[in-house]
Parts: structure tokens; sequence; C-alpha cells
């Protein structure tokens, strides 16, 4: 075997990247002479892959910048409660390290794993027969859950000062040497070594990076989440629980955990294609309305869980839309050195199986670690990155797509569903 240095870049670098040849491949290590820093890692949004992937950076001592367009992480309604699996749980424990895995699960909820409780809306009545199964237990036996919120500012604490907000990303242009993110105000990032589209379901990073071949389709499901006191859930018991009404085929599943008291709990609400309907057909709308759709919704349900609409906080009830990328997997694009995407810019799923936030952090821990491995950026990353997401993620979208054709009668027909 032989070893040879890299020749010097035209841009400073954070460490001198040897490549070691063998006969077979090519392994990057990493020299022990630290000199002067690379160009920062961009990143559009501020989500949940993209802030775990900054705390991955972080502790890798890589510069990054997170380019969010929101005012704030709160500006917008957070969406509902997630269930973390095994893969998702050690994605996040790489990530973070022992200290800082054992503080964010301690934040998580963990309740009995009995299986979802199905319950007949109207009677309020347990019902025999679950049709559609899913994995609900992780460590030690048990759901573990968290709100999204709350993930979100967890994994947002200690790297505060590397997110910008109100700079919306449109797009990017690629520079001799590196990359450079445009604004929705026609400003411009400075230069960095790669760009990182993390920005959700509208991603203009995606769109650009991939020729237009990562599309989200509608469903036309929707939901509306919302939470309401502890105490409105006390007559369901210990449990994930799914509410089903069988006249409307509108169904709510929630998690109600041993420890909750003086908080409030979550719910989910999905309904059919044509059933729930949002005002003007705008769901960005939070609060009053939604709540009022949902009291509606379940008016006839039985008193045992009508009580976790009639004593919801109706400031916090939101809509949502049920989308899903191209069900048949991840695309393959032409591979661009300086720009790959992450979490539901590259995989949008859909809620049936809780398995889209999983796959999100599995993005951040790949990602994170190949670039922990080099130092930094070097320039097969995102191809090699590309290679295993599609694996995992592809799996990921078929299973939560084949769910939620079962669960609420959704079809994508790849080449006629309308796109968001």
């Amino acid at each position: 075997m032989r070893s040879i240095n890299i020749p010097k870049p035209t841009t400073t670098i954070r460490h001198i990247i040897i490549r070691t040849y063998t006969t077979s491949h090519i392994k990057p290590t990493i020299a022990t002479t630290t000199i002067m820093k690379q160009k920062p890692i961009l990143i559009s949004g501020a989500g949940l892959a993209s802030l775990l992937l900054g705390q991955s950076l972080k502790r890798s001592n890589i510069a990054f910048q997170i380019f969010e367009r929101d005012t704030s992480l709160v500006f917008r309604g957070q969406g509902y409660r997630l269930r973390l699996s095994n893969e998702g749980l050690d994605a996040i424990e790489t990530v973070l390290g022992p200290e800082g895995f054992q503080r964010f699960y301690d934040k998580c909820g963990k309740t009995s794993g009995r299986g979802i409780v199905d319950l007949d809306a109207l009677t309020g009545e347990r019902t025999d027969q679950t049709p559609v199964v899913e994995q609900l237990t992780s460590r030690d036996g048990k759901t573990v859950g968290i709100a999204r919120g709350e993930m979100r500012s967890l994994f947002y604490e200690g790297i505060e000062d590397h997110v910008h907000f109100d700079k919306h990303v449109k797009g990017y242009e690629i520079l001799d040497d590196g990359v450079r993110a445009i604004f929705a105000d026609g400003t411009t990032s400075g230069e960095g070594c790669l760009l990182i589209g993390g920005e959700g379901i509208k991603s203009h990073v995606a769109s650009q990076v991939s020729g237009g071949l990562l599309k989200v389709y509608d469903t036309s499901a929707r939901g509306i989440h919302g939470q309401a006191p502890a105490s409105a859930f006390k007559g369901l018991g210990e449990g994930v629980f799914r509410i089903k009404d069988q006249s409307t085929r509108v169904g709510v599943i929630t998690n109600v955990r041993p420890e909750a008291v003086d908080i409030d709990l979550g719910w989910t609400m999905i309904g059919p294609p044509g059933c729930i309907k949002a005002p003007n057909d705008d769901y960005t709308i939070v609060g009053k309305q939604a709540a009022e759709i949902a009291q509606h919704l379940t008016s006839k349900w039985d008193k045992s869980v009508r009580s976790l609409f009639d004593d919801m906080q109706v400031n916090e009830a939101a809509f949502w839309k049920i989308t899903c990328s191209t069900p048949s997997g991840v695309p393959n694009w032409t591979n661009e050195p300086r720009v790959t995407v992450i979490g539901d810019a590259a995989h949008a799923m859909t809620p049936a199986g809780g398995i889209g936030a999983n796959t999100a952090v599995r993005d951040s821990a790949l990602l994170g670690r190949l670039l922990h491995d080099a130092g930094g950026y070097y320039k097969g990353v995102t191809a090699e990155y590309e290679k295993g997401m599609r694996v995992y993620a592809s799996e990921a979208v078929a299973t939560s797509y084949g769910l939620a054709t079962k669960m609420m009668g959704v079809h994508i027909d790849e080449a006629t569903t309308a796109t968001v």
C-alpha cells in the first residue's frame, strides 16, 4: 500500500486529508495536524434532521450555518407527538453521545408495551380486530415518544448561534470551489463547501438538485392534531389507543403515559380523502377553526373519549395535509458533489407507522458520521450518503404508504396524482 497527500486545495481546510490507496478501495484517514478552517457547511431549514445534523457537526468541530425561513422555532404549530423506534433512538444516540442522549431520553415519555388498543368511537368499547399491525415498542419494551416541538427545542440547544432565522432559501449556485445559498429576498449566503437541503416537503433545494425528480404527492387525506389536559384522558388508562368511527372512517390515535398528571397530552386525528376540510382549503390555520371541526366530527362519540376534544386546548389545534413522496422509492438523480438533501426534503411520509421522523434522524447520523470520519467535506460525500440513504428511506416510504392505503384509503398514481 502507498499513501499520498491530496494536493492543497484553493480554499482553506480543517485537516489534511490523506487517502490511503489499496487494491480494493480508497479509505479516508485524518492526519493529526489541524490547520486552517474549512468553509462552513450550509444547511437549509431548521427542522429535526437539520438541527440534529448541526449537533453532529458541532461535536466534530466542523463549521456550519443553518438558515430557517421562519422567524423563530415556535412561529407555527409544531405538529404531533412522535414515536421513536429503535433505529431512530440509535441514530440520535450516535449523534448526541452518551450524556447528551441520556438527557434527551429522560425527556421522552415511556408507555408500557401493550400494543395498540382499538376503541369504537361511538360506544367507547374495545374492538377485537386490529386490521393493521404496527411495531410500537422500542427500548426496554416501552413505547417511547416525544412532542415534535420539544424534540426540536432539545436539538436546538447549544447551536443557537449557528441558526439564522427569517432566511428562506429558494435555491443555490455552484461556484468554482464551493456553493452559495440564494434567499427569497435576492440576497445570498457566504460561500460554503456543501449545501444540505433540509427544509421539508416544499424544499427548493431538493427540486433543484434532483432536476424535479424528488416529488411530494398530496394523498387528499387530512388531519388535525391537538392537545388536552391529562385529566381528559383519565378514562382511557395507560397505553396507545386508536379510536375509530366506522361511520365516517375518522380515526384518532393517542399515547397516554402513566406519569402524565399536570401536563397536556396530544392526539392526532386522521380522515380519509374528503372527510376533513379546512376553511378555504387553507391548511395553515391554527386554533379555533380547527378545534371546532374536530369537535364537530366527534360530537356523537362516547363520552369516555369525547373529553379529549371537548376539553382540548383550542389554540393548539392545527390542520395538516397528509403527503407522501414517491412510493416506488427515492429516485436516482445526477449527483451534485456540493449539494444533497435530508429528512422530508428527500423522503416525505404519511404518519402511518410513525416512520418519518425516525428515518430523518438516520439521515443526520449517516451524513454526520461521513463528515466526521473525513474531518469535513470531501468530494464524494454526497454520493456516498445518497447511496446509503436511498436503501433505508425507500423501504420506509414503501412501508408508510402501504399502511396508509389500508388505514386511510389513499392511493397515489405517480403519473397523475397532484403534487404539493
